[in-house]
């Protein structure tokens, strides 16, 4: 068994809808990047990268690179997967923290949770998902962004 962490973060910018473990919530701002910016996947993909030693999702798929630009971080993700079975790894389970002022995400938890499962391939019952406020702290707890911290289990390889 082996063990990686990931963490992400992007600042909010005006328009929605709001993208998180790739599941569209409606809201007034997106996460702004590269990419869709969905800050659960991007902290997934380090996570399970990491549990393999194979780098970051910056080493895979640059910012500086046009093709990437707009892109839906599950398609990101399902390479990152494809990538650990090319290895003979399997997934065991992850465990992700969204850290996010608003909106609330309670509600939305077991959706984004099988959203997970889904562009992991694997159980949702191996997909924990958690929501948390940072209690007005900072550029989280003021509204500017939202993180993710993601660990992840990883058999083989």
């Amino acid at each position: 068994m082996r063990v990686g962490q990931g963490w992400d973060v992007h600042r909010l910018a005006p328009g929605g809808p709001l993208r998180l473990g790739g599941v569209d919530i409606p809201f007034d701002r997106h996460l702004h990047g590269h990419s869709d910016g969905d800050v659960v996947l991007h902290a997934l993909a380090d996570a399970l990268l990491g549990a393999v030693a194979a780098g970051d999702i910056g080493t895979h798929f640059p910012d500086t690179e046009e093709r990437y630009r707009g892109i839906d971080s599950a398609d990101l993700l399902q390479r990152v997967v494809t990538m650990l079975r090319e290895a003979k790894c399997a997934i065991g389970n992850v465990d992700v923290t969204i850290l996010a002022e608003q909106p609330k995400l309670a509600p939305r938890v077991s959706e984004i949770r099988a959203r997970v499962a889904a562009i992991l391939g694997i159980d949702v019952n191996r997909v924990a998902v958690k929501a948390k406020t940072m209690e007005g702290i900072g550029v989280i707890g003021s509204g500017e962004a939202i993180a993710a911290l993601a660990v992840a289990a990883v058999d083989g390889g």
